[in-house]
């Protein structure tokens, strides 16, 4: 009587014979027609493909998503050149100018060139403006105390902050830009050095221009040379 050979599809264990190659990876060596007998399942259609096939396929996805990464990183690295220069550009302006107005007014110009941003208003309190020969120039305001209330309530006990503007809020705190006929967005910044210096309104008639799961670091760096500049104008004003 002769006895069944059993199947060894079914006696062995399949994570033991992968653990065996893995320690046994010159298994094949000599053994190169065995690999071409080898059958896997197709990674795109039905049936299957020989191993070397499949290997092939393999490599090129892989050569595919190492291409799209580095194409990813090298747009980050052009994006991130490009913001750097625009910032680098922004500041020397602002380093420039030679009063407040000034100051105002560069920033509101390199904003809306260079970062799309076609609104702004810089708040100061009165005690930045009372030794001025005359009253301050759009975009700069007069921080009164209903101004600087709204502001407050809009950073809600922030620093900085992206949210929407109301018609009514725009009006009141950028009435130097027509306001939209429905919200906007804007990006809120508190001035301060020491002591409070005001607050910086970067606006956009866009709602979604400023969204609030928006990064601020960009309106914070902005703010803090402001502040800056509104300090060492501060002493040729008085």
């Amino acid at each position: 009587m002769t006895r069944a050979v059993p199947d060894p599809r079914k006696t062995l264990d399949p994570d033991r014979v992968a653990q065996w190659l893995a320690c046994h990876p010159d298994f094949f060596v000599g053994r190169e027609g065995l690999l071409q007998q080898l059958k896997v399942p197709h990674p795109e259609a039905r049936g299957t493909t020989s191993l070397l096939e499949r290997l092939v396929h393999d490599l090129r996805s892989r050569a595919e998503q190492a291409e799209w990464r580095l194409e990813q990183l090298l747009e980050s690295a052009r994006h991130n050149e490009a913001q750097y220069r625009r910032t680098r550009e922004l500041v020397l302006a602002l380093l420039e100018a030679e009063d407040n107005d000034a100051l105002g007014q560069a920033l509101a110009t390199q904003l809306a060139e260079r970062f799309h941003t076609p609104a702004v208003a810089l708040w100061c309190p009165a005690s930045l403006t009372d030794a001025e020969p005359l009253p301050p120039q759009a975009p700069r305001q007069v921080l009164d105390d209903h101004a600087g209330q709204r502001l407050a309530a809009l950073l809600d006990g922030r620093n900085s902050r992206c949210t929407r503007l109301t018609p009514t809020d725009w009006k009141r705190l950028l009435p130097h830009v027509p306001a939209p006929d429905k919200a906007g967005s804007c990006a809120l910044s508190r001035l301060a050095l020491g002591e409070p210096l005001g607050y910086l309104v970067l606006a956009s008639h866009d709602p979604d221009h400023f969204r609030a799961s928006m990064d601020t670091l960009f309106t914070e760096y902005v703010g803090e040379v402001v502040a800056r500049l509104l300090v060492r104008q501060a002493p040729a004003s008085s």
